[in-house]
């Protein structure tokens, strides 16, 4: 936000310095990013004089030339400056661009005038033209001044040029109080009533206001006032629409805006002076002489001022006539009922529109302007009639016209000042300092919060209804420690400290703990975003489009739903990476995702990890090798051996769609990881060629069996015994039917049941696949013999071939 020196002045008037100003600012949480210099004609005119032609002769060398004598009041002698204007003559008072000195075309370039010679003749200087000087567009000659001026008078002294100093302020969001000069004015009283010096703040007078006649009403309806809670308007005509006062103009200039014409400009100059958004409509274009204030169907065209046709919504309140819309309201006027050279009767709108409504519009149709800026963040109800009749006594003076109508206030429900008990106690635990009530009293005086009654435990406090940021009793403890100075508060020299009673399974330690291992095994930390397309639910039937958690005003279709899935923001960074010649990746990514379930809304945290392209950087010593399914899995095992439950896991069969191959490891019969390489068809959809490995963590099942208390069991007496199979299997046959087979073939002494190696390709017949299966068995009775094993293992082969139509390689 740009603020004028000059202009904040007319509301306060201090002496200080850009840079004081600036400092105090920014110590009342406006914080002053830079300052800027603004000069209504640029360069100022430094090292322009009035010079005294003394003579003037014809050029010995060129027919169109002068040689002139000009005295330039410096005490030197005069200098000769050879001109090639067809009026200079002797005696007259001009303009004399001296040596050094640098003027700007109309593009803002910059060229400086040199001592030279033209056609043998010396110049030392330059004797300027209005379109030189940058006042005016006439070059017919150059321009003659009053005979009165001296010599030597300073050329800026004379023509009305504008210099001013600009704060640029980075306001956060919440001071909506703070989004005008008259708010910064405010604020930079209080700053400095804490400090006891005392200044006025002016407001303009609008005593003057008063309706000339009435002879144009323009009825006003709104249909809904929960969007329009105030509504006011007034008449005026016989303006003239045309270009603004240089005040006017140079008040705009300096803060960024372009100067439209007087009409606009006034709206304008308001918003920025008062923080109360204006709309000036041409009172001939509003049919019926009736405005009325609701929504439209949805579906209906409306072309704004920037001639674009917009789509609007039913949720969308629009200002219209009898015959249709005119103007989306608090956002953007429309094309056909704006002010033109040819307006001679305006309708002048101030309004209070609800902020949330004018947010919703504002981003449903990517519309960010200075009024909407305003609305979406609350502005102040109460000043909705005084700042239109300060609008309208500002068209009076620039654009003539007369007040031809009642001023319109629909005001039905009054907005209330809020309430708030201020606690002392409670100022001191959070300042961290026992300021003296007086001195909480005297700021909060100076902040326009009235002090309604006093007791010993605190004050009873009304915030004035243009605060709206401060609605809590920890909002008024801030606004009172902003004004007293965060560097007035002691540093303490004592140093406290707490030692907390929490438990080393807190989640975020776990966290930390399994951060901190995947990133010493070379893997990076990703943080994707929790909006995502609802498309993605094509990609797996695990993934339900009722169970979408979809925003109701998204800011594109792509960002418009919840995540089901942490697989597909993953893929797209891999994607994102691996176009930009980055393929060899280890990414882990902690958080949640979100579903809509028939029971209502739900939340689930994971741990998503994934792995591609190669294992090891390219090295001349070296072989470059593929990262794998096993190296994966041992990376997954590392993080539950981290956690101490490696010896808890099972394997089950994998029933998620998104894997071609893969594992589920559970606790108990609770899935805590499924792991495995992504389907094909769900790569290409990412452009990803590449082999990609993923696991997803439902990590607060981890959570839950991670335990404080240390427990043990006994080493088994009897030691296990491991067997392998390799098996041909056709293609379509799963680990999950293997894997459910052998457990019911052996239910007492099968232990475990592992995948450890899948192979298809070169040397197997079409059709086939090879499964490398580890098989654990153990007895807690006695020691197994090899009769008793291979009983086992041929009961286990036997199914296997009969059942699944295996065969061992």
């Amino acid at each position: 936000m740009r603020i004028s020196y000059n202009w904040l002045k007319q509301f306060i008037k201090i002496e200080k310095s850009s840079e004081e100003t600036a400092d105090l600012l920014t110590d009342l949480g406006l914080e002053v990013e830079g300052v800027d210099k603004f000069e209504s004609l640029k360069g100022g005119l430094e090292g322009v004089v009035v010079g005294h032609v003394l003579t003037c002769e014809k050029h010995p060398d060129a027919d169109r030339l002068r040689i002139t004598t000009v005295d330039l009041g410096d005490g030197n002698p005069p200098v000769q400056i050879v001109c090639g204007a067809p009026n200079v003559a002797a005696g007259q008072k001009v303009p004399v661009a001296t040596i050094g000195t640098k003027l700007y075309d109309k593009e803002g370039n910059a060229f400086e005038i040199k001592k030279g010679k033209i056609r043998g003749q010396e110049s030392h200087g330059m004797i300027c033209a209005e379109d030189e000087l940058g006042i005016g567009e006439s070059h017919d000659g150059i321009l003659v001044l009053d005979d009165q001026l001296k010599p030597g008078t300073l050329a800026k002294d004379i023509f009305d040029i504008e210099v001013d100093e600009v704060f640029e302020i980075g306001l956060t969001p919440n001071r909506a109080d703070a989004m005008s000069h008259f708010g910064v004015a405010r604020d930079l009283k209080a700053g400095l009533a804490h400090k006891d010096k005392h200044f006025e703040l002016i407001t303009p007078s609008v005593s003057n206001f008063r309706v000339d006649k009435r002879t144009l009403k323009i009825d006003v309806a709104i249909e809904d006032e929960k969007l329009a809670p105030r509504y006011c308007g007034v008449t005026i005509s016989g303006i003239t629409v045309r270009q603004s006062p240089s005040w006017l103009q140079n008040r705009l200039k300096a803060i960024g805006l372009t100067p439209k014409n007087n009409i606009v400009d006034v709206t304008n100059y308001v918003l920025h002076e008062l923080g109360q958004p204006l709309h000036a409509f041409d009172a001939n274009q509003i049919k019926g002489n009736k405005v009325i204030v609701k929504t439209v169907a949805a579906g209906t065209k409306f072309t704004t001022l920037d001639d674009v046709e917009r789509t609007l919504d039913a949720e969308d309140l629009m200002i219209c006539h009898a015959e249709g819309p005119m103007c989306i309201a608090g956002v953007f006027g429309g094309k056909d009922s704006g002010v033109t050279e040819n307006t001679q009767t305006i309708f002048l709108e101030s309004a209070y529109f609800n902020p949330v409504s004018i947010r919703k519009t504002a981003k449903r149709h990517a519309l960010n302007t200075d009024a909407s800026f305003r609305f979406e963040r609350g502005i102040d109800p109460n000043i909705t009639e005084y700042a239109l009749k300060r609008a309208a006594l500002l068209i009076q003076e620039v654009a003539g016209g007369e007040i031809t109508s009642d001023i319109v206030d629909i005001y039905p429900k009054k907005v209330e000042d809020f309430q708030v008990f201020l606690n002392f106690n409670n100022v001191k635990r959070v300042i961290g300092e026992d300021l003296p009530k007086e001195t909480i009293k005297k700021i909060l005086v100076a902040l326009d919060i009235k002090v309604n009654n006093v007791t010993e435990a605190g004050l009873g406090l009304v915030i004035p209804s243009y605060r709206v940021d401060v609605q809590r009793e920890i909002d008024v403890i801030e606004d009172i420690l902003r004004v007293y100075g965060y560097n007035n508060i002691a540093i303490p020299t004592k140093l406290n400290a707490t030692i907390a009673n929490v438990s080393r399974t807190e989640e975020y330690k776990i966290q930390n703990i399994v951060a901190n291992q995947l990133c010493a095994l070379g893997f990076n930390e990703m943080m994707a975003n929790s909006l995502t397309t609802p498309d993605y639910s094509k990609l797996s039937e695990n993934i339900k489009d009722d169970f979408n958690v979809l925003m109701l005003n998204p800011l594109s279709n792509d960002l418009s739903a919840m995540r089901q899935s942490m697989l597909f923001s993953g893929l797209e960074a891999i994607s994102f990476n691996t176009n930009r010649r980055r393929s060899d990746l280890k990414l882990f990514e902690f958080g949640k995702t979100y579903h809509k379930l028939p029971s209502g809304f739900e939340e689930n945290k994971h741990l998503t990890m994934f792995v591609c392209g190669n294992r090891n950087d390219e090295n001349w010593n070296q072989a470059q090798q593929k990262s794998d399914f096993f190296l994966f899995k041992g990376y997954i095992n590392s993080i539950f051996s981290r956690l101490g439950l490696d010896t808890k896991l099972t394997n089950l069969p994998l029933e998620n769609d998104v894997f071609a191959e893969g594992v589920a490891l559970a606790i108990g019969k609770e899935i805590v990881v499924e792991f495995g390489t992504v389907k094909k068809n769900i790569l290409k959809h990412f452009d990803i060629k590449q082999e990609v490995l993923y696991a997803d963590f439902a990590w607060a099942r981890i959570q839950k069996y991670i335990s404080n208390k240390l427990k043990f069991t006994d080493i088994p007496k009897y030691p296990e015994v491991r067997r392998d199979l390799a098996l041909l299997l056709d293609d379509t046959v799963s680990f999950e039917q293997l894997f459910k087979l052998a457990k019911q073939t052996e239910k007492k002494l099968l232990k475990d049941v592992n995948l450890f190696d899948v192979y298809q390709g070169n040397n197997l017949p079409e059709g086939k696949k090879s499964y490398a299966v580890s098989f654990t068995i153990q007895d807690d009775n006695k020691t197994l013999n090899d009769k008793e094993i291979e009983k086992i293992m041929t009961k286990l082969q036997t199914n296997f071939e009969k059942e699944l139509g295996a065969t061992l390689r």
